[in-house]
């Protein structure tokens, strides 16, 4: 059962707005030269990439690695 989310007539205070950086996750399947490590990840996160590279006739494992590369390098700036 979802809790039900209560809302007030507050003043929410100094905002600031965010770009989104990554991207959709179509755009994460393409090749790159790798290097082999291992990584838990919860099953929930794997069957989301799975769908996502099957949709596309890709690997999940390409998938991460790419969406891992994107955020990486937006950092690295």
């Amino acid at each position: 059962m979802k809790k039900k989310i209560k809302y007030s007539n507050e003043k929410i205070g100094k905002v600031e707005v965010v770009k989104d950086f990554l991207p959709k996750p179509e755009d994460l399947v393409f090749k790159e030269n790798t290097v082999k490590v291992t990584l838990n990840l919860s099953k929930s996160s794997i069957d989301f990439f799975k769908e996502i590279a099957q949709k596309h006739g890709s690997q999940y494992q390409k998938v991460i690695r790419n969406l891992l590369d994107k955020y990486s390098s937006h950092y690295s700036r």
